[in-house]
Order: structure tokens, then sequence, then C-alpha cells
């Protein structure tokens, strides 16, 4: 009996709270936001005062402004808990329109997969930059997007394209980087004008070099790690001082984030650089970048495209080419771009080649790291240069014969006339007996 009056004052508490709910809520609990969002202590006041709804809560760590400004979008974590702040400018689709004269033809740089690249040039700070305008039909929303855009812009390194900045104004998707003059190592090493001079074996292994360092810091340094994905020549920009940038890293992530693109398209236009196990099951790693590695070094080394149809068929594949070659060591010199002709040191080019069919390997497994590898050409460009490996050898010049030299030369030349002299009378006064 004694629980009836527990039950009473149950009752009691039940209608004063909804005649609490009928009377509505406080006026200050209509400016908080759900529990279930967090705000960031950085964010305005007037952002935390607005009433929002379930839709406006999940989206908030995307389009909520920092410090007023657009460019500081802060998407959130994959468990929501800490916001990631974007280390780039965030543009407005208008000024990237006007920097590349609404995005002309004539300004198209480069194309990918899923991708556009165009040469622009800012309004505000006149700076040339190049404009990635990567496919809208790509993402799902925007959170994915910041999310990617987030990661790329914490990867610096002097062997790396710096990203400056973003778009995601309405449906457009754009990235905006420095741009760098000379162009590709494609442009360098096929297709040359009479006029174009090739690139030398120093430059040529300077490349391979810091394209290799740029690849270990987004394997080994970077947080977290980066697996490129789709590396090779054309991916690899050159400055004005022919320093090697490697461009597009990450986008193979960045493709794949809304979901609708397949699993192949950030390989797209890749045909013979491909790892096998990517060719087998489409599985991209480290590993695969590690092959990838080893076609582009062997493309420096021999001057041939990753697949070449104006060749024979045993020689359109540059791997399947060279691999009769690796297991011969007194074959690499066959291997050496004809362009280079014998201007090369023959001892690091048995190194160089040795390192590209280690990268080359069949299984993934006994393929070396990015670190020996950067170790290994590191070495080879720090050596004082060899002589030249020549093909034909050159004959030696003997040295100018001094006075005296001269003048023994000159007196064994009279004493060997002077011994055939005698050995003339002999023989005539053997011929005189022999009459008598």
């Amino acid at each position: 009996m004694s629980c009836f009056p527990c039950f009473g004052s149950g009752k009691k508490k039940n209608a004063q709270a909804d005649a609490e709910q009928s009377e509505g809520p406080p006026e200050a609990s209509r400016m908080t936001p759900p529990p279930a969002v967090s705000v960031p202590a950085h964010a305005t006041t007037a952002s935390a005062s607005a009433p929002m709804t379930r839709a406006d809560a999940g989206l908030i760590n995307v389009v909520m402004p920092v410090l007023g400004h657009a460019e500081n979008h802060a998407p959130s974590t994959e468990d929501g808990s800490l916001p990631l702040p974007i280390a780039g400018q965030a543009f407005a689709f208008r000024e990237l329109a006007a920097a590349t004269d609404h995005f002309t033809p004539y300004n198209l740089v480069g194309e990918g997969g899923f991708f556009r690249v165009y040469k622009g040039q800012l309004e505000k700070t006149g700076q040339t930059v190049a404009i990635k305008q990567l496919d809208k039909h790509s993402f799902q929303g925007n959170n994915e997007f910041l999310t990617e855009v987030s990661k790329l812009s914490r990867l610096h390194h002097e062997n790396l394209v710096d990203i400056i900045g973003y778009c995601a104004d309405g449906d457009q998707r754009l990235l905006v980087y420095e741009f760098i003059s000379a162009g590709t190592l494609e442009d360098h090493l096929f297709d040359l004008t009479p006029d174009k001079k090739p690139i030398d074996w120093c430059t040529r292994m300077k490349v391979a070099h810091g394209a290799s360092q740029g690849l270990e810091y987004l394997h080994e340094k970077a947080n977290p790690p980066v697996v490129y994905g789709d590396f090779k020549a054309s991916n690899i920009l050159l400055d004005a001082g022919l320093t090697p940038k490697l461009s597009d890293f990450g986008l193979a992530q960045l493709g794949q984030a809304g979901g609708n693109a397949p699993v192949t398209a950030p390989m797209m236009g890749s045909f013979g650089c491909c790892a096998p196990e990517y060719d087998r099951g489409g599985q991209v790693t480290m590993k695969s970048d590690v092959y990838c590695f080893g076609v582009v070094l062997l493309q420096l080394i021999s001057g041939r495209r990753a697949v070449d149809t104006s060749k024979p068929v045993a020689e359109q594949n540059v791997v399947t080419w060279a691999m009769p070659m690796f297991k011969d060591q007194r074959r690499y010199h066959e291997l050496v771009d004809p362009l280079i002709k014998s201007e090369y040191p023959a001892k690091a080019l048995n190194q160089v080649v040795a390192m590209a069919a280690m990268c080359l390997q069949e299984e993934d497994s006994v393929r070396p790291l990015m670190a020996d590898v950067v170790m290994t050409l590191g070495f080879l460009t720090a050596l004082p240069p060899d002589p030249p490996a020549a093909s034909v050898p050159v004959p030696a010049t003997p040295p100018p014969a001094s006075k005296k030299d001269k003048v023994s030369d000159h007196s064994d030349s009279s004493s060997s006339s002077s011994d055939d002299d005698d050995n003339d009378d002999e023989d005539n006064d053997e011929e005189d007996t022999e009459d008598q």
C-alpha cells in the first residue's frame, strides 16, 4: 500500500511536465544546438545561436565558417570527434572561372580519368596556377570531398606540387595547385623536336632521385600514409631547374570518395604502368607504387614509352622488352637511350638497371621499399662522374719524341744502315767466290 503515494506523486510530476511542454520550451533552449553536434570553440557566436534542424546538424562541420572566412571549412573526422581544418584557401567558382577565361580549351593543359587541368591566373594576386576541375558526378557530398582535401593540404615536400586551395561551390569541385613551368617528364623524353636537346644521364638520375624522395615521403613520412595509385611519367612535373615534383598524388582516394566512380577510374590511361596485382584484382598498394616507379626508372634509362604500338610486337611493352636484358649484365648497355649515345658512367648504369629490375619483380613482397630506392639513387648521384663508356676504343696518341730520342733514333738508323751495307758486301764477296 505504501506504493500508491509513489504512483500518485508520479502522476503529479507527469502532469507538471505535460503542462510545461504545452507552454513551450524556454527561449534559451531554442538558441542551443542539439547535444549530439559538437561545435568547435573557435566558431562564431552567430553560427551557434541560430536554430538548427537535424539536417543542419549533419552538415554543420561542412559549411560552418570559422572567424567569418569561407576558406576555413572544418570537415569532421570519421568518428566526428575532432575537426580537420584545411590548410588552403577557399575560392568561389566565379574566381576560378575568371582565372581560366571561363575554362576555355586553349587554357587546357592536361586531362585525366575524372578531371581536367587548366592554366589560369588569379586576379587578386596575379599568380599563375594550375586548376584541376574534377568530375562533379564522382562525389556524393561535400563532407567526403573536404575531408580528402584536408588530408592533401597537409602534404608538403620539395618534390610534391603544393596545393594552394580548393573550390566547393555548389556542385563544383576544383583544386588549385602551383603551376610548374617546364611541363611533364614525358615532354623531355619522347617525341623531341630537332631543336630540343635531350636530357643527359646526370639529369635523368637527378629526376629519378627526386621522384623517389617524393614517393618515399608519401609512403613513410606522411600521416596518414598515402598510396599514390597512378605514378607515371606524365604525373612527374619539372620546374625551371628540372627539379621533379609529383602531381595528382592522393587523387586515387579522392576519385572514389563519392562511391560512384569505378575502382579502376584512378588508373585510367595508365596501361603498361600498372603492377601485376592490379591487373589481376584491382589492388593498389605501396608495393604497386614501387612497381610503377620501376617502369618510370626504366623509361628514364631507355627513353621508351611504357607502351609503344609503333614498335615490333615483342618490343611494344617496355618491361617485356627489357626482361631478357635484365638477366645478362653484358647486355645492360642495350637498354640505354640512343640519344644519350655513350655519355653515361658504365658502373652507375649497372646499379640503376639492377634497381629497376628489383622494382619490377612479379611478386610484390620481394620489391624494395622506397627508402631503399632513395638510398641507392642518392649514393649514385653523389658519386664523382666516371669516364664515359665508349663503344669504340680510341687509339692512344704517342707522346712527342725528345731531342735525345731523335739522336738515338738517328744513330740506330745509321748503325742499322751500316750493318746492312756490311751484309751486302759479304754477299757480294760470296757471289764473286762462286763465280771463280
